[in-house]
């Protein structure tokens, strides 16, 4: 009799660990089906084609149009930043030159106690001669060639300011990029328009290795 009663007991605790484990697996399962259903929304966001939403948040999610005014104004001012992106880009070129111009006639100031000018040029491995003639009359002249690809000095008035301004330059064009990643038809247009008017603009000054 006991050992009745004993086998009924253990039987019921085998039955209640299988309850138990099947309870458990059921939970599991809807705890995986859970974080599948939430992956699968969390990639939704990720936009892998163009989209025209007026509410695509650009660079924070504060900065989430809420109106056709809001996202216009986005719109204009993505177009200005990338009209003030090749304006960066041609004062970088123009600054450049600038130092260019600077180092070549430093090499022939004149200075006290040291030789004139005229013997600084004859000796300078660009230097050419050269006969100019205007209305009949000839002069002798000294042609300088600028030879670009020479070393340029390391110069604590020039290399400082060229890193701040190609830091800028990057963080604009980073910019940009994070726009243009919206995969938003208007923000994507809206770069392209500030680049076309900015070249247009200021084109002609920009080296064609920045285009």
């Amino acid at each position: 009799m006991d050992s009745l009663l004993y086998a009924r007991h253990e039987g019921h605790d085998h039955g209640s660990a299988v309850t138990a484990t099947a309870a458990a697996a059921g939970a599991s399962a809807t705890i995986v089906a859970a974080h599948a259903t939430e992956g699968h929304g969390s990639s939704g966001h990720m936009m892998s084609v163009f989209q025209t939403s007026m509410g695509t948040s650009l660079f924070s999610d504060k900065w989430t149009p809420e109106s056709a005014g809001a996202y216009a104004g986005t719109c204009i001012f993505l177009i200005i930043l990338a009209m003030i992106f090749r304006a960066l880009l041609a004062a970088k070129a123009w600054q450049e030159q600038r130092w260019l111009d600077k180092e070549i006639n430093r090499r022939y100031i004149v200075v006290n106690g040291k030789a004139p000018l005229a013997q600084n040029l004859s000796r300078d491995s660009l230097a050419k001669t050269a006969v100019l003639s205007e209305n009949g009359v000839e002069e002798n002249v000294m042609v300088v060639a600028k030879h670009t690809s020479r070393r340029r000095p390391w110069r604590f008035t020039v290399d400082p300011l060229r890193a701040v301004i190609d830091t800028i330059i990057a963080g604009v064009g980073y910019l940009l990029m994070l726009a243009v990643m919206t995969m938003n038809v208007g923000f994507f247009l809206s770069v392209l328009g500030g680049t076309f008017l900015g070249s247009l603009l200021l084109g002609r000054y920009i080296p064609s290795s920045d285009h």
